[in-house]
């Protein structure tokens, strides 16, 4: 590396500057508030940890994603993590070890190997809230309910929610008798939504009658609300545990869409992001002129086992950097005092009582030269008749 591009970072490795570093760190603030008042309690786990409890339960997808080192003193792999789930998971199993329903949020951020999309940051600033030790459909509703109160700190109203469950697929592939290579060659094939190779497929794996009509409805059966009438019929071949998929989809709509009527929810059972530990309901929030979602969450009650408590768990996640790009209000910070440098005690007085009520007092230091709209002021203190006052520009 030459002298010259020293400065330069990792391709996806981002920096805040002024003044939106300021404005992304007040969202912060008040997403943390915002998630207190609906009694979510603050984690700070640690950025990194050994790579075994921080892959726990989630499948091929994190461990691709998450950056490994030798630990100096013990010689074990680590990681540096690529989601906090698994670590608030932990948290919740291993160190609280409550009976009763348990609401805790994060914030931080995570480093990816690679960027999630196109453009992405491969170090996001993840901010989610995660219920544990309730299995119905109502905590599901609450944080996704939560998930909408975020959006719109930021202004986002008009959201899109697109809803998928994981017990249809997964009552589909048991009833066919799939193995695990076969469900995996599945499931890639039903995230890209590859018809003609689904058709393959049933045909070489020799699935016929209602069970090929269910596999095949997992592509064809997406929509508004209303096409999960037309699923009960074409998936019938993955029984009772369908039926009861598509009652809680039915459920979660009415319960949040009484509340934010103006969200727009889409069904689309082939949506499989994060299936490796998901297992139930899923949901992600897109926005209009946005290819991909700016939020996800579902529930994954299976998670915990490996910390010695598998307890249901529902949860959500959102990357504030992300969120604060999309925010269209431009970023200003309050406009501050100058004042000069003086080792006078009144001065330093005057200076310290108007930091305390929460005024920005910058000061000009000896030998420099600042206009005031460069030191982001609209006023100074000056001395006049022996008092220090402070004057508009």
């Amino acid at each position: 590396m030459t002298l010259r591009d020293r400065w330069l970072l990792p391709e996806g490795v981002d920096e805040v500057l002024p003044p939106r570093a300021a404005a992304l760190e007040q969202l912060c603030r008040e997403v943390i508030d915002l998630y207190a008042t609906w009694g979510y309690e603050l984690v700070i786990p640690p950025l990194i940890e050994f790579l075994d409890s921080l892959l726990t339960g989630t499948g091929s997808d994190l461990d691709i994603q998450t950056f490994k080192l030798t630990d100096q003193l013990t010689g074990r792999l680590m990681g540096l993590r690529a989601d906090t789930t698994p670590q608030v998971a932990r948290i919740d199993a291993h160190k609280l070890k409550r009976e009763i329903p348990t609401r805790l949020c994060y914030l931080g951020t995570v480093v990816h190997t690679r960027p999630m999309g196109t453009g992405d940051s491969r170090c996001p600033l993840q901010v989610g809230a995660e219920l544990y030790g309730h299995s119905g459909v109502e905590s599901d509703a609450e944080v996704l309910c939560l998930m909408l109160e975020t959006l719109k700190l930021v202004g986002q109203q008009q959201v899109y929610v697109d809803l998928g469950h994981m017990g249809i697929v997964r009552a589909i592939v048991a009833a066919a008798g799939l193995d695990d290579d076969q469900t995996a060659v599945l499931f890639d094939v039903l995230q890209r939504k590859a018809a003609a190779e689904l058709d393959e497929l049933i045909a070489s794996w020799q699935i016929d009658g209602d069970q090929a009509i269910a596999m095949r409805a997992l592509i064809e059966m997406n929509g508004d609300a209303e096409v999960l009438q037309q699923a009960r019929q074409a998936m019938a071949a993955g029984g009772a545990a369908v039926t009861a998929a598509i009652d809680e989809l039915e459920r979660l709509i009415e319960i949040v869409g009484s509340r934010y009527p103006d969200v727009n929810f889409y069904v689309d059972p082939a949506e499989l992001r994060g299936y490796h530990y998901h297992t139930g309901l899923m949901f992600a929030a897109y926005l209009q002129g946005e290819g991909v979602g700016v939020a996800y969450g579902g529930r994954y009650d299976d998670i915990g086992k490996a910390f010695g408590r598998a307890r249901p768990a529902t949860g959500f996640s959102v990357d504030l950097k992300r969120l604060l790009a999309l925010h269209d209000t431009a970023v200003r910070l309050s406009p501050g005092i100058a004042a000069p440098w003086s080792t006078d005690a009144a001065l330093q007085a005057l200076v310290a009582d108007l930091r305390a009520q929460g005024e920005r007092v910058v000061v000009q230091l000896p030998g420099t030269e600042a206009t005031l709209a460069e030191l982001g002021c609209d006023r100074c203190i000056v001395e006049r008749d022996g008092q220090w006052q402070i004057v508009s520009a």
